[in-house]
């Protein structure tokens, strides 16, 4: 194969190219479309059948459908236009910027919302081929031409990826590349679906395996008795079931000023965000810098040995609790959070997280929460201090969580590999598609 130099090295795209290839700036190769968001306070434009896109539905490579819907009513008193199907879309504003570049192709017509943009092929020029060139330079793109605005946000520069250099092999190379892809592709995301159903099972197999100790213990012989409550069973019958307000020494919920969109350094404050407990361990990366003009109310400053709860999340992660074992100072709780202790002399503190996340403490908290929506639900502390919760002897307790520790450990060590080779997966899937789309593999026998 011929190879040529083309431009400059990071000038406005791949540098060398087949030299069959033509080269043209993205903004000739295809027109741009943009979206707007229809008055939400009309629930008239929101009462139709026509999708919606914004960049919450671009986990998908086809976009067929979305998660709202737009009415015709809407397409005619808003500047909302609905865009015929073939398009590539792709996101131009968000945060997820910092880490990806989402690109779709439509399958059928859709509007989209004002951080999204689609693109139509002009003629000569598939959109399959389109948005496979987009993904495969998505690196070099979300490297030299996001900034970041005043208020944090991560955008495109318009004036900057429209002159985007677009690689252009004849249309039955762009058909053969594209048919390649699709296949390779397939594969591959077929393997990280694979894994990752791997790793739901191993979540489901820990949650399990959790909840039957805090529940059951370890022993299994040992003798067991009725617990009188239907959807707990039997438990151990030297445990007791207590109401958790009577071993709680304090709870409260924090402070949410409004931060800057940056984390704190060493020596300034931050406040904790809910994702803090959003894993099995404490993330004290999920905070947003104190501005300098705010007086730290310093009674919320997290300390070693307290336990976290998220008060307000999805119907997932409510509830979602963490022990902290160590912290950088200058940290504050949020009002999303409450921070509980406990009296140690009755509950073990690790236990009382195991025992968060049981299938029993998690029926509670999902029957009894509160909110409309389950994007948005609550927990009250009444509702916390009222939770029934099984209670071995402390000492067990102790047992237990040596036990579930070790468990846990190894389940992570196991999930981490899997994690990893989706890692490796995806930079496959990622190289292979910038090396066909930039003309580095001829892929042309291939489909053949």
């Amino acid at each position: 194969m011929t190879i040529r130099h083309a431009v400059a090295p990071g000038h406005d795209g791949p540098t060398f190219a087949p030299a069959r290839w033509d080269r043209c700036k993205l903004k000739y190769v295809a027109s741009i479309e943009g979206g707007c968001t229809p008055s939400k306070s009309n629930p008239d434009y929101w009462s139709g059948a026509i999708p919606w896109v914004s960049p919450k539905d671009m986990k998908v490579r086809v976009i067929r459908d979305s998660e709202d819907h737009v009415s015709e009513e809407a397409l005619r008193d808003t500047s909302l236009r609905l865009i015929g199907s073939p398009v590539v879309l792709i996101v131009v504003r968000g945060m997820i910027l910092a880490h990806t570049l989402p690109v779709a192709v439509t399958a059928a017509p859709v509007t989209i919302n004002q951080d999204m943009k689609a693109l139509r092929s002009r003629v000569g020029v598939s959109t399959e081929h389109l948005a496979y060139f987009l993904e495969g330079t998505a690196t070099f793109v979300l490297s030299t031409m996001v900034e970041e605005s005043a208020h944090g946000t991560k955008c495109l520069r318009a004036d900057v990826w429209q002159d985007l250099s677009v690689l252009i092999p004849n249309l039955d190379e762009q058909r053969a590349i594209a048919a390649f892809l699709d296949r390779e592709t397939a594969r591959i995301d077929a393997l990280i679906d694979k894994k990752r159903r791997q790793i739901e099972l191993l979540h489901e197999k820990r949650a399990a395996l959790i909840s039957h100790a805090v529940t059951r213990g370890l022993d299994p012989n040992a003798p067991m008795k009725d617990s009188g409550i239907a959807w707990l069973g039997p438990i151990p019958a030297h445990w007791l079931i207590k109401r958790f307000r009577f071993d709680l020494t304090s709870m409260e919920q924090g402070w949410s000023p409004q931060c800057d969109n940056s984390l704190a350094e060493p020596h300034e404050w931050g406040v904790l965000k809910v994702g803090c407990v959003n894993g099995t361990r404490f993330d004290e990366s999920e905070h947003k810098r104190l501005p300098d003009d705010l007086e730290p109310r310093t009674v919320y400053e997290i300390k070693p040995g307290d336990i976290l709860m998220s008060r307000a999340n999805t119907t997932e992660l409510l509830g979602s609790a963490v022990l902290v074992r160590k912290v950088r100072p200058r940290l504050l709780l949020c009002d999303k959070l409450y921070r509980i202790r406990i009296d140690p002399r009755s509950l073990d503190p690790e236990f009382v997280v195991y025992a968060f996340g049981s299938h029993a403490t998690r029926y509670q908290l999902e029957r009894d929460a509160t909110g409309a929506s389950a994007s948005m639900k609550n927990i009250g502390q009444d509702t916390i201090k009222g939770l029934l919760m099984p209670r071995a002897p402390v000492d067990e307790q102790r047992h237990i969580v040596r036990g579930l520790n070790a468990l846990c450990e190894r389940m992570y060590q196991v999930v981490a590999k899997v994690c990893a080779s989706i890692d490796r997966l995806r930079e496959y899937r990622t190289a292979l598609i910038s090396a066909a789309v930039t003309g580095q593999i001829d892929v042309r026998q291939e489909v053949a």
